[in-house]
């Protein structure tokens, strides 16, 4: 639903879909988006170059959707200016954003726009979206933690909540009958 709120006939849906994109199929924290370069894609090999958390630097699969939005947002929707910064403020000065609270206040309006008002408002809500949908599609909290680029297994924890509908399907019926 947020990225279906993107007007992506606007130079500024182009922007939040791509930025949109990164969050939902990547995992990107919004500080990792803020520091997006130019320079930090690799369309030869179909890369991105993350500078992540306590200078964490990651290759990540530039994944076929997020290519195609960010191409699109550059050719077509990226002012001109001299930022090297992937993303650029709509308003002067044309520069990039300044701090990550930036994504998350693109996420908190898309989520006004399409009427959804989840716990958690800002960019992390996409992350976490991403790694719940995995963990209902069969995916291991090892292969979640893969893509989101945990340290610890217990991070991932915090994310992957359990889907307690899928686990009744599981469970053997007690003994004792109901409590």
């Amino acid at each position: 639903m947020v990225l279906r709120s993107c007007d992506r006939r606007r130079k500024i849906g182009k922007r939040d879909y791509a930025i949109f994109l990164l969050l939902a199929r990547l995992g990107l924290r919004a500080n990792e988006v803020v520091l997006l370069t130019l320079d930090d894609i690799d369309w030869r090999n179909g890369e991105l170059l993350i500078r992540g958390k306590g200078a964490r630097v990651d290759r990540l699969p530039l994944l076929q959707d997020v290519g195609q939005a960010l191409a699109d947002y550059l050719k077509n929707a990226r002012p001109a200016c001299s930022s090297r910064r992937m993303f650029i403020q709509c308003r002067a000065p044309l520069e990039g954003f300044a701090r990550p609270g930036c994504v998350s206040n693109l996420v908190r309006w898309a989520l006004q726009r399409v009427h959804l008002s989840p716990s958690n408002r800002g960019a992390h809500v996409l992350r976490h979206s991403l790694a719940t949908g995995m963990l209902r599609n069969g995916a291991s909290l090892a292969q979640i933690s893969q893509v989101l680029r945990h340290q610890l297994p217990q991070t991932t924890e915090i994310y992957a909540k359990v889907d307690f509908n899928a686990l009744r399907a599981l469970a053997l019926p007690w003994m004792g009958g109901a409590l």
